[in-house]
């Protein structure tokens, strides 16, 4: 059967300062569970939130964390989303995406991984009749150029005083 008609809009999400967000789709409700168990044993003691929307009834918005405002933080974005099977995982300050990425994609459930970023982030959505789905993501801004001998110098000193190069 031939669908009458989708709209494509955009969603702004609200990451809280110093955060990161990775925002993906999961096939099943365990993924809530299994990426909050992925979280305790990769960075024990992070401060996360997470937020699945259910895509089969009762359609909820289920959630797991170690901080309030931060579970408050995901549920939002997931509700602002409202695209059935995907997720939404808060970062607190001092735990990256580069510590859990490979983790939350090896999951079973995982089915994609839209991206993982500090930067304002907007998805990209289209609505049916039946529902919302992502489509994609505008993650950051876009670059003004090319970087010189200087940009190259402030780049590895950054990733040296994040402690990833030695």
């Amino acid at each position: 059967m031939k669908g009458r008609c989708m709209d494509l809009d955009f969603v702004q999400l609200s990451i809280p300062v110093d955060c990161n967000i990775i925002v993906g789709q999961s096939h099943f409700i365990k993924s809530v569970e299994d990426i909050a168990e992925i979280m305790a044993n990769s960075v024990p003691g992070a401060r996360y939130g997470l937020a699945f929307n259910e895509a089969s009834a009762p359609c909820l918005v289920r959630t797991e964390g170690t901080d309030p405002a931060f579970i408050a933080a995901a549920a939002s974005c997931a509700k602002a989303v409202a695209a059935g099977h995907t997720f939404f995982l808060i970062l607190g300050p001092g735990s990256y995406p580069i510590n859990v990425l490979d983790r939350i994609k090896a999951c079973p459930e995982v089915c994609h991984i839209f991206c993982a970023t500090a930067n304002p982030l907007q998805i990209i959505r289209a609505r049916t009749e039946q529902g919302a789905g992502i489509l994609g993501v505008i993650d950051g801004s876009s670059p003004i150029g090319v970087e010189n001998d200087e940009d190259k110098k402030a780049r590895v000193a950054m990733l040296r005083r994040f402690g990833y190069k030695f």
